[in-house]
């Protein structure tokens, strides 16, 4: 029999890391509203890495300022090589065509 997955907020994942990241006992925190105590710590771990932007809504990356850069980089380098190939391709029908 399947089971449902529960879905949980970013107001409340981050409200629940902030508390483990008070409290000395995970354990008992994780029981509290029911949730499992390996996924407090999954929570934990992608907050200390992404910090506010950890939990995105709607399936969007959660990336690092330097990740987001080199992201953004890579779609430039990516037009600018579909240009130049369109500009090669231009070149050589331009040269054939004067002969």
């Amino acid at each position: 029999m399947k089971r449902e997955r529960k879905i949980y907020d970013p107001a409340f994942k981050t409200k629940a890391v902030q508390l483990s990241n008070e409290r000395t006992n995970v354990s008992e925190l994780a029981r509290e509203p029911g949730i499992k105590v390996t996924l407090l710590y999954k929570w934990r771990k992608k907050y200390e890495e992404f910090g506010e932007g950890s939990f995105p809504e709607n399936g969007n990356l959660k990336l690092t300022p330097e990740q987001e850069k080199i992201h953004e980089l890579g779609k430039k380098l990516k037009d600018a090589e579909l240009e130049r190939d369109i500009l090669k391709k231009a070149i050589g029908i331009f040269s054939k065509s004067g002969r």
